[in-house]
């Protein structure tokens, strides 16, 4: 008995294909066809072509199809054995520009396809109650997939902007000794930078070859600063930085920019190589690059990502309401805390009834917690936030070119931990402990290069330092590295299982907001230090 033709039988109706005449075929497989048509558009571009359509349109398109397949089959591959290799890739600027015009592209050619493929459908030949659904199908599918190749395309250029408004066009720089050494300033920067102190100070040494980081932080009040023969601050201060209580190291930077900027004759920013010769004298290290970061911006950074989490162990200090509703200094007590950037930068930089080691395990802490949070949902949900705020916030001498490099250690380096140290109390204690007023700079160098030669790199500590520079945040490049092991004592553990109990009260009793209020309005300024002697333990997330 004679039936209507197959939607899979083009023999049918004298040899009339039925994908190319629908109407020869029944409502119901009209709308299966339709579906089918869809279908292959959203899953083979120019296959809906190819059976339905013009075939040298789909042709063309297929090809482009397999090489798009063929290429993710390819990522996906060194995804798994070269996974740095492909970072590396991406994040060179000639790829990215090619991916740029590639994604528009195939954004622009999708979208010819879903016009063409909904020509095709033939909608007045389907079920009456299958039009709007097939209609409203094709319109969300294309907004999907062209829109989202188109919105890469954005994303992708504007990244590569940005990168290129952050990151120096100069030539690349090779390891020394194994190594790349970067120096990170943060302070108050931002336009008119005369009289900016940088409060936080930190060179992160990493391995040329496997990525493993380790971080030097330099405490602001250090003191005594040495520099080479070779340096431009040699002539000024040929015996170190080294007139007393002026001279601690983070107003080094304004001397130079007040004082000296003549002897930096050819520098983007003076004070910030003066800074770099300093830490490189310090740890007797040549430094290669520097990046220096406007706290206050760094509150832009976090507020844009959604804020961070971290758990404190001790009592900090911050300007706020009290709890008598007074304004003036309030507390974070021990325990885990979603802050927003504000909040964040207070607690990183809280020095009031603590120490400046304290602080800088805190301003670790904060970097940790971004970074941990610093994930692919983040950066796409808040792509345009984060972008701003880094463009803002970052001034480096790092060259451009060697972005793919870094951002290839900083993945080589995450699963391996990043050891720290700081130069100064615990970590050195000295006579009386003031080891950052009369610093015994052998030992420093003794301590580094220790550190090195563990890492794989022996490094002959008290070599000239050369200008030098830096990278971490910049991008999140060098500190991508999880948080890691603390070179200072067994209770500064990043398991808050390990962490000592907090202080309590003299008589054993529960420290609160309101004892601590009492204290400070009586004057008992050594019960407020012991009550927020451990809160430089902090760890990022939910510890």
């Amino acid at each position: 008995m004679a039936g209507r033709p197959s939607l899979l039988d083009p023999r049918a109706a004298g040899g009339v294909d039925p994908v190319r005449r629908p109407e020869t075929l029944g409502s119901p497989q009209r709308t299966k066809r339709g579906w089918i048509l869809l279908l292959l558009t959203l899953f083979v571009p120019g296959g809906a072509q190819v059976v339905a359509g013009n075939r040298g349109l789909g042709r063309a398109a297929l090809r482009v199809t397999m090489t798009v397949w063929a290429l993710l089959v390819v990522s996906l591959v060194l995804l798994v054995v070269r996974r740095e290799l492909l970072v590396q890739a991406l994040a060179t600027s000639w790829v990215q520009l090619v991916g740029i015009v590639v994604l528009a592209a195939l954004a622009i050619g999708w979208l010819v396809l879903w016009v063409d493929t909904f020509r095709l459908l033939r909608l007045r030949l389907v079920a009456p109650g299958m039009k709007p659904l097939l209609a409203f199908s094709t319109v969300l599918l294309l907004v999907v997939t062209s829109g989202a190749l188109g919105y890469g395309s954005y994303a992708v250029n504007a990244g590569r902007n940005a990168l290129n408004e952050i990151f120096e066009p100069g030539p690349a720089i090779d390891p020394v000794a194994g190594r790349y050494n970067f120096l990170l300033l943060g302070g108050d920067a931002g336009e008119g930078r005369v009289g900016l102190r940088p409060d936080s100070i930190h060179v992160a040494s990493v391995n040329a070859s496997t990525g493993s980081t380790i971080v030097f932080s330099i405490p602001r009040n250090f003191q005594n600063a040495q520099f080479s023969e070779d340096s431009p601050l040699w002539q000024a201060y040929p015996g170190g930085f080294d007139c007393g209580d002026e001279c601690i190291i983070n107003h080094l930077y304004v001397d130079v920019m007040e004082n000296h900027q003549d002897l930096y004759p050819e520098a983007k920013d003076p004070g910030a190589e003066a800074m770099m010769d300093a830490a490189g004298g310090i740890l007797g290290l040549e430094i290669q690059s520097y990046a220096l970061v406007d706290m206050g911006g760094f509150s832009q950074l976090i507020d844009s990502m959604g804020g961070v989490t971290v758990t404190s162990g001790g009592w900090t200090n911050y300007r706020g309401t009290r709890p008598d509703g007074v304004w003036g200094n309030a507390w974070w007590g021990p325990g885990s805390y979603d802050f927003n950037g504000e909040q964040a930068l207070a607690f990183a930089r809280s020095r009031h009834f603590s120490t400046d080691y304290s602080r800088i395990r805190r301003q670790q802490c904060i970097q940790s917690a971004m970074l941990a949070q610093f994930n692919p949902q983040t950066l796409v949900t808040r792509f345009q936030g984060i972008l701003d705020a880094g463009e803002q916030i970052v001034e480096t001498d790092l060259p451009g070119q060697q972005l793919g490099t870094f951002v290839s250690l900083a993945t080589k380096g995450q699963s391996q931990g990043m050891g720290r140290l700081s130069i100064g109390p615990p970590d050195f204690e000295g006579e009386d402990g003031r080891f950052t007023t009369y610093p015994d700079f052998d030992e420093i160098h003794s301590r580094v290069d220790g550190m090195l030669a563990e890492d794989g790199t022996p490094q002959a500590a008290g070599a000239d330092p050369a200008p030098l520079l830096f990278v971490n945040a910049t991008v999140g490049l060098l500190s991508a590295a999880s948080p890691a092991a603390s070179t200072g004592p067994t209770e500064d553990s990043d398991n808050p299982d390990d962490w000592p109990a907090p202080p309590t009260q003299p008589d054993g009793s529960e420290i609160t907001e309101e004892y601590l209020m009492h204290l400070e309005d009586t004057g008992q300024s050594g019960l407020l230090e012991d009550a927020a002697s451990t809160n430089h333990l902090c760890v990022a997330g939910n510890g």
